[in-house]
C-alpha cells in the first residue's frame, strides 16, 4: 500500500500567525474569497464530524485558491488545535491559512477569546529524543529530507557539525522522502544531484551541502558549489543519467497521473527505506533503524546520535562542544528557533 504523507504537528509561533497582516497585497487578493465563504455559511465553523487528513485539507484549500485564478503551492500542513494550519506559497510569499478539520471552511486568522498560556516548550537547547535507540559500535544515521523543504534544510544545517565531529565513527546517509513538494524549485534535479555526489564522491557530500545550504537553493547556486568543492562533473552527470533511468525520475516527474494525491511527483531513490521506516515528512531522523526525534541544533543532534553507541564504545568526539542554537528554517545560516515542523 502506498505511503501517505503524515500529518505534521507543531507548536506555531505567534508571530507567524500575525504575519498575514504584514502582507496587505495578500489580504486584498483573498479578502473577497473569505467573505463569500463566510456569508454562504450560516454556521461557519460547524464541523460535521467527518475529519479529513491534514494533506487532504491542504489540497482542498490549494484547489479552491487555484479555482479563483491564483497559482499556489502547499508548503506545509500542521495541526493547530481544532484546525489545520496550511501554509501556501503565492508568488514566493508564505500565506498561513486555517482550515477546519472537516475541510469545509477556512479563515486567515484565529482571534483568541481567552489569554493564551505561555508555552514552555520552545527551549532551543532541549533535546526532544525519547525513543530507545538500539546500540552499536558504529551507529547508522539516516536523515530523510526534501532538498528544498525549509525544515529539511534546517535539519541538515544542524546535523552536519555533529557528523563532522564524529567522522568515521558513524555511517551517515542522506536519504530522500519518496515524494516531491517543491518541483518548481528544482527539487527533483537537486536531489538526484545530491544522491550521485554521495554515491560516487562521498567525501565531497558534506562540503557541497554546506556550500549549497548557505545560498538560496537555485540551480546557479548548485553549479557554483560543484565548482567550489571540485566535484567531478563528468562523473556526476554520468551517474545522474543512470539514476534517472534506474529510478524513473524524469518519467515520474512528467507523468502527473502517477503523482501522489495528484499533486506531488514520486521520487523513488529511497523508496524501500521510506516504506520500511514509514517515512512521511521532511525531515525524519532514523538512528540504528529507529525513527527518533531530536531538537535541530548541532549539540542536540550530537547527543542523540551518541546515545546509539555501545557501552564502552562512546568516542571522545561525543564530548565535543557544539552550538546549542538551531539554524533558521530554509537556506542561509541565520539563527532560528526550535521546531519539530515537517514538510
Amino acid at each position: 500500500m502506498e505511503n501517505q504523507p503524515k500529518e505534521h504537528i507543531v507548536h506555531v509561533n505567534r508571530e507567524r500567525r500575525h504575519g498575514i497582516r504584514d502582507k496587505p497585497w495578500v489580504v486584498s487578493t483573498i479578502a473577497l474569497i473569505i467573505l463569500v465563504v463566510l456569508l454562504l455559511s450560516l454556521n461557519v465553523f460547524n464541523i460535521t464530524g467527518k475529519v479529513v487528513s491534514a494533506n487532504k485539507a491542504g489540497e482542498k484549500l490549494a484547489d479552491f485558491a487555484e479555482s479563483q485564478g491564483l497559482t499556489v503551492e502547499v508548503s506545509s500542513v500542521e495541526k493547530e488545535g481544532n484546525f489545520y494550519l496550511v501554509t501556501l506559497l503565492i508568488e514566493g510569499q508564505e500565506l498561513p491559512m486555517y482550515v477546519t478539520k472537516d475541510g469545509k471552511y477556512f479563515t486567515n486568522y484565529l482571534y483568541p477569546l481567552e489569554e493564551e498560556e505561555e508555552k514552555s516548550n520552545n527551549n532551543q537547547n532541549t533535546n526532544t529524543q525519547t525513543q530507545e535507540i538500539p546500540k552499536s559500535e558504529k551507529p547508522t544515521v539516516d536523515l530523510f529530507v526534501m532538498s528544498h523543504c525549509p525544515y529539511g534544510t534546517q535539519a541538515e544545517k544542524g546535523i552536519i557539525p555533529a557528523i563532522e565531529a564524529l567522522g568515521d565513527k558513524v555511517n551517515f546517509n542522506l536519504r530522500f522522502v519518496y515524494y516531491i513538494m517543491h518541483p518548481s524549485a528544482g527539487e527533483v534535479e537537486e536531489q538526484t544531484r545530491q544522491y550521485c555526489i554521495q554515491k560516487e564522491q562521498e567525501a565531497k557530500l558534506l562540503p557541497y551541502l554546506k556550500c549549497f545550504l548557505g545560498k538560496t537553493g537555485t540551480a546557479a547556486d548548485s553549479e557554483a558549489c560543484l565548482t567550489e568543492v571540485k566535484i567531478d562533473k563528468a562523473k556526476l552527470n554520468s551517474c545522474i543519467t543512470k539514476a534517472d533511468k534506474e529510478f524513473k525520475i524524469s518519467e515520474n516527474k512528467n507523468d502527473q497521473s502517477k503523482w501522489l494525491s495528484g499533486r506531488y511527483p514520486l521520487f523513488n531513490i529511497d523508496k524501500q527505506l521510506n516504506e520500511l521506516y514509514d517515512i512521511g515528512g521532511s525531515p525524519t531522523l532514523v538512528v540504528n533503524g529507529v525513527t527518533v526525534n531530536s531538537a535541530r541544533d548541532p549539540a542536540s543532534y550530537l547527543d542523540t546520535i551518541c546515545k546509539a553507541f555501545s557501552d564502552g564504545k562512546v568516542p571522545e568526539a561525543c564530548g565535543t562542544k557544539l552550538s546549542t542554537t538551531s539554524y533558521s528554517a530554509g537556506f542561509g545560516y541565520n539563527a532560528g528557533t526550535s521546531t519539530n515542523a515537517q514538510c
